[in-house]
């Protein structure tokens, strides 16, 4: 099956729901045709946009995006942002019209999947829906963790939040040394995701960095103290 030759060696297969539906597609019956693609989406590019008709559940192969929704003035709230072997949203499985949109934050592949055929492997592989339930679970606690850190948290903490959970996420997708990591976010995603404008952001950013907790340059984000950054981000 040459659809499969490019996940065949995949680091982040096992992750999410990805692994568990190629397994379950090895043991359907015939594959249907063009039952999974992929496509590459430079920065700055729409992958789904809200509202519109999505009959493909997209997982992100390689590169950084983001869900967000945006208000009728323009005013943007991220919702998470997407790395490697993440699933755009799981209820993308079960809904016929998005529910958000999301942008490529840099140049991305994406394996595309159609629901009708993920649902029919679910049939000959219950790894499939054990797997959605812990994607779904974990993106209720994101939620969950995201409305109380917008509704009760200063600023400081709403970004350490933000970092700390980026910078757990990253390394256990690859190998990290001396606490740097790839981040290809500006002070305005920043902003979008933790409810902040990209003039408190910088305030704040330079705060930490001062203090010595941690230092954004040329893309990459190194953090100095981890014990801090914890602290000040815990959600509890």
């Amino acid at each position: 099956m040459p659809e499969l030759s490019l996940c065949v060696s995949c680091p982040n297969r096992g992750r999410g729901i990805c692994g568990a539906v190629l397994e379950g597609a090895s043991e359907g019956a015939q594959l249907p045709s063009q039952w999974q693609r992929y496509q590459v989406i430079r920065a700055g590019r729409p992958v789904v946009t809200r509202n519109d008709p999505v009959e493909e559940v997209f997982i992100l192969c390689e590169g950084w995006a983001f869900r967000y929704l945006q208000l009728p003035d323009g005013r943007r709230q991220i919702l998470n942002f997407l790395l490697p072997g993440d699933v755009l949203s799981c209820t993308s499985m079960f809904q016929e019209l998005s529910s958000f949109s999301a942008m490529a934050l840099t140049d991305i592949q994406v394996s595309r999947f159609r629901r009708a055929d993920i649902q029919t492997f679910s049939n000959f592989n219950s790894g499939i829906l054990a797997a959605v339930g812990r994607t779904v679970f974990a993106e209720q606690k994101h939620a969950d963790e995201l409305t109380a850190t917008l509704g009760k948290r200063v600023a400081e903490e709403r970004i350490a939040y933000l970092l700390a959970q980026l910078t757990r996420r990253i390394a256990a997708r690859s190998v990290i040394r001396e606490q740097r990591y790839p981040f290809p976010l500006r002070q305005q995603h920043i902003a979008d995701a933790v409810g902040l404008t990209a003039v408190h952001v910088s305030r704040v950013v330079s705060t930490f960095r001062e203090r010595g907790v941690i230092e954004i340059s040329g893309g990459v984000l190194q953090v100095l103290d981890p014990v801090e950054l914890e602290r000040i981000g815990a959600p509890h």
